[in-house]
């Protein structure tokens, strides 16, 4: 069972999305454990505080490195971790390639920062993986750890109960996007569903799967190029 261990300034922001939909079904399979960890339960002062001006000036707050030393050492003497990822608009892209190596992991820790910055000290001392999800700044990681983690436990063996469903997905095929899907009614307001699809013939679908497949592809490739 993978293990996952997020640590968080802001912890009610990861309750609800990690108890719900498929990550929870996830989790009472026992297919993943997840564990939240609130940064100032290991703040040191009676005020419980976790941040402070940064050194130089400048506008913000800087997350305190004491509190993630001492949360992270006290995982780290409890078992060895594959990964321990800092979310930051600093790090590598996410992708679907990224999220099938992960998936593999046995245990791993999401660092997620908030207000302004973490203190760069805690990234120096046990960061393995720095990864952001696109080039845009949040408020905080969290939203990044979610994304992450959704990403990776949908595609662990048995999470979904149709085997095949993750593997078949947008981007499990390198940049292929996948063909456009329909259901029950076959004519609704006139729209209706591509008679090909209704037809049977498994061959005939495939192929119509592949081209449309394609050229999605391409219309996506042209449209991201196009920002660039």
């Amino acid at each position: 069972m993978m293990r996952i261990d997020v640590i968080s300034a802001v912890p009610d922001l990861l309750t609800s999305p990690l108890n719900s939909s498929i990550i929870k079904r996830a989790q009472d399979k026992r297919k993943v454990e997840i564990v939240i960890h609130n940064l100032r339960d290991y703040a040191f002062n009676k005020h419980k505080q976790i941040d402070d001006k940064p050194f130089g000036g400048g506008p913000g707050m800087v997350l305190k490195p004491e509190p993630f030393f001492e949360c992270i050492e006290k995982l780290l003497a409890e078992r060895k971790y594959d990964h321990i990822i800092f979310t930051t608009p600093k790090g590598k892209i996410f992708t679907q390639k990224e999220a099938n190596r992960l998936s593999l992991a046995q245990n791993i820790i999401f660092v997620t920062g908030h207000y302004k910055e973490i203190d760069d000290r805690v990234r120096e001392k046990f960061a393995t993986d720095e990864i952001s999800i696109g080039n845009f700044v949040l408020t905080g990681g969290e939203l990044p750890a979610l994304i992450m983690i959704d990403a990776i436990i949908r595609i662990i063996p048995g999470v979904l109960n149709d085997s095949e469903s993750a593997l078949n997905d947008s981007f499990q095929d390198g940049d292929k996007i996948e063909a456009p899907c329909y259901t029950r009614p076959a004519d609704y307001r006139g729209m209706k569903v591509p008679d090909v699809l209704l037809s049977g013939n498994e061959k005939e679908i495939k192929k119509w799967k592949e081209e449309q497949s394609k050229l999605l592809t391409e219309k996506w490739k042209n449209f991201n190029n196009s920002w660039r």
